[in-house]
């Protein structure tokens, strides 16, 4: 939790990171409350490629996560399709794709992000138990977790899927999540949302043991 807040300098100086949040993570698959302090996550967009070698090679931030860590995985994204704003930027800088037609055969990775009206925040933690026992059960979902820039109220999930259909099926075929897409739209729950899809096109070390993507 120190590197945390020690760790935001060092970043905000790295050559060629764009964009760039700490994350923690919580204790289930999806958004929900309660912190698991001994995981933390950095989501990263670099210009290019290079940047983040420079990084991974010379960077202290990286150095320490790679010390300090009992279990390290890391996985590269292309990004496929993404709306909305993060802090009110957007994350990709209008470098997406327009999106292609049909669903990727290969794995998939998708962001989901939200800020959540304070005033919603009730009625969201309520929905969460449900959507997060469907997505555990899910067929294709690869691995999956919870992670937060804020306590309680900046909430996001990043997945892994066998592909674009199992992901989409998620996302629109299931009853639960469905139920709870029609009330974030009908009541206004967020302030500010996120949706993003990737293609992972390298990963190394280990979560929960493996890599999802081998």
């Amino acid at each position: 939790m120190r590197q945390a807040a020690f760790d935001r300098p060092a970043l905000r100086a790295t050559p060629g990171l764009r964009f760039w949040r700490l994350l923690g993570t919580g204790r289930g698959e999806s958004m929900t409350l309660g912190a698991d302090l001994r995981r933390w996550a950095l989501f990263a967009v670099w210009r290019r490629p290079d940047d983040l070698e420079a990084f991974l090679r010379r960077s202290p931030v990286a150095a320490r996560w790679r010390d300090e860590a009992a279990e390290l995985w890391q996985v590269r994204l292309a990004p496929l399709a993404a709306r909305g704003g993060w802090g009110g930027a957007d994350p990709f800088g209008g470098a997406v794709p327009p999106a292609a037609r049909g669903e990727p055969e290969g794995p998939v990775a998708v962001l989901t992000r939200a800020t959540i009206r304070l005033r919603r925040l009730a009625a969201f933690y309520r929905a969460v138990p449900e959507v997060d026992r469907v997505l555990r059960e899910q067929e294709g979902r690869l691995a999956s977790v919870g992670i937060g820039e804020w306590p309680v109220a900046r909430q996001a999930t990043f997945s892994l899927w066998r592909d674009g259909a199992a992901a989409t099926a998620f996302a629109y075929r299931t009853a639960a999540h469905a139920r709870v897409i029609r009330r974030v739209r009908a009541r206004d729950w967020y302030a500010e949302e996120l949706f993003a899809r990737f293609v992972p096109f390298g990963s190394e070390g280990t979560w929960d043991g493996r890599d999802p993507l081998r």
